[in-house]
């Protein structure tokens, strides 16, 4: 099978692009192909995903075991052609600048691929090749097996970059991109999803894919990635024995979809059964829903139909009331403040659970991984357990209360954040699960619990 990293020598360079455009061409060549997005973003595994018309996976080195990482690839890439794999930042860019951890570098060799580096070689010749140069001597065991090149000039400028490069450093470089070849990328937030769903991005798939068939060589970019398939034995992922059904809804849509694909996946393996049901749409939560997951996403660009959708609301407020155990993390804990405050000032009221609102600021708020753990009545992480997960948002909660959920550490800072009241965890943080399953035994045995509380009977975990 062909496998490989799909790097940059920094942000900005056009992974997102290159990878769009190459999955786009392999799909029309007939091949099944699976997307990966290293580090914890969520918007380009929704591309990945709407090309490849499969779920794309985060993997990544510091949320999550190698052997982990090496399962979630394995796993969803056993019935692909080929697995492409989206790195994060520059290669060498992870958790620390002294180590390759959470990098895409680590992830080509925890999961034994081939790189190939994506740099922007605009108005520059012979130095093109320094780069690259340097890129191969700052860890030697780097795997880099091609170069593409973009931003460039004419194709005389792409000749001269291969030339420099190829003699320099000894790998092919096996395509270009010019200068303005390519459309800019659609909205990365507001309205992706809806766009998606309408197929409104189809066209702009296709012209990256075009645009890719006619300056990047597909065939020696298979060939030069050509890889074993991965040998993974067991995993976090087998099913597990004397599991017991559990039913969770899921608010899904436009608001709110930032979910990791292996959190809902460890849901079903420890015995979850998921419902969908739309914030948007003004969908109730399913009557039979045993636990309640409120994933991140972009309330705030919905608030206004989101503060008129009171069926939502209310089926909400009353799964609460009847003791369902509720995850609700970054737009999902935005929504159960009192309002939500837009970047114009106007307030849209939300479900008022916890006190105080989100206000929206065009400055971000927080952005890191978080190195999380738990407090005493937690129903889902105690106060002797850790996890992993990350923050990114552009709002800050104004208000008090004297319950904070868990102990989040980051890089610059350790505090208590977020909001725990009796079967309720809410924060910004976004937890990963492969992290610590035992999140999932947890959930789902509260879950239980409060099921045979309302409904009695004779039932064990």
């Amino acid at each position: 099978m062909n496998r490989f990293v799909l790097a940059g020598t920094g942000s900005g360079v056009g992974k997102t692009t290159f990878t769009i455009g190459i999955m786009r061409t392999l799909m029309k060549r007939g091949l099944t192909v699976q997307g990966f997005k290293c580090g914890p973003d969520y918007i380009d595994p929704t591309y990945h995903t709407a090309v490849t018309k499969r779920p794309s996976r985060n993997i990544d080195s510091f949320m999550m075991s190698h052997d982990t990482v090496r399962a979630i690839v394995a796993r969803a890439s056993q019935d692909a052609d080929a697995a492409i794999i989206e790195g994060v930042m520059g290669f060498y860019d992870g958790k620390s600048p002294l180590s390759n951890e959470g990098s895409a570098a680590h992830i080509s060799e925890i999961t034994k691929s081939p790189v190939i580096l994506i740099v922007n070689a605009a108005s520059m010749a012979r130095s093109a090749a320094a780069i690259v140069k340097g890129f191969q001597k700052l860890d030697e065991s780097s795997n880099i097996v091609g170069i593409i090149a973009n931003q460039l000039g004419s194709k005389s400028h792409f000749e001269i970059v291969k030339a420099a490069i190829e003699q320099e450093c000894g790998i092919p470089v096996i395509g270009y991109l010019l200068k303005g070849a390519v459309p800019m990328m659609p909205s990365r937030h507001l309205g992706l999803v809806p766009a998606i769903e309408r197929g409104d991005l189809d066209t702009y798939f296709d012209s990256l894919a075009e645009a890719i068939e006619e300056t990047v060589d597909v065939e020696q970019l298979l060939e030069i990635t050509k890889t074993q398939s991965l040998d993974v034995s067991e995993s976090i992922f087998d099913a597990q024995p004397q599991r017991q059904e559990v039913h969770i809804a899921v608010a899904k849509d436009a608001a709110f979809n930032f979910y990791y694909e292996e959190n809902l996946e460890l849901l079903r393996t420890y015995g979850a059964t998921l419902h969908y049901f739309s914030p948007l749409q003004n969908e109730e939560v399913p009557e039979n829903a045993q636990g309640l997951y409120i994933g991140g996403g972009f309330p705030e660009e919905f608030a206004k139909i989101l503060a008129k959708n009171e069926e939502t609301k209310q089926s909400i407020r009353a799964a609460l009331e009847r003791g369902v155990p509720t995850l609700a993390e970054c737009g999902g804990f935005m929504y159960l403040t009192e309002e939500i405050v837009n970047r114009q000032g106007q307030v849209f009221p939300m479900l008022g659970i916890i006190p105080g609102r989100v206000r929206m600021q065009d400055k971000l708020a927080a952005l890191g991984y978080r190195e999380i753990t738990g407090v005493p009545g937690n129903f889902l992480i105690n106060a002797e357990e850790q996890a992993k997960g990350h923050e990114f948002h552009y709002s800050t909660y104004e208000g008090e209360h004297t319950s904070p959920a868990y102990f989040s550490k980051g890089r610059f800072r350790a505090q208590q954040e977020g909001y725990l009241h009796k079967n309720i965890v809410a924060g910004y943080t976004h937890f990963h699960f492969a992290s610590n399953p035992q999140l999932v035994k947890n959930w789902l045995t509260a879950c239980l619990e409060v099921n045979n509380e309302l409904f009695p009977t004779i039932n064990e975990y």
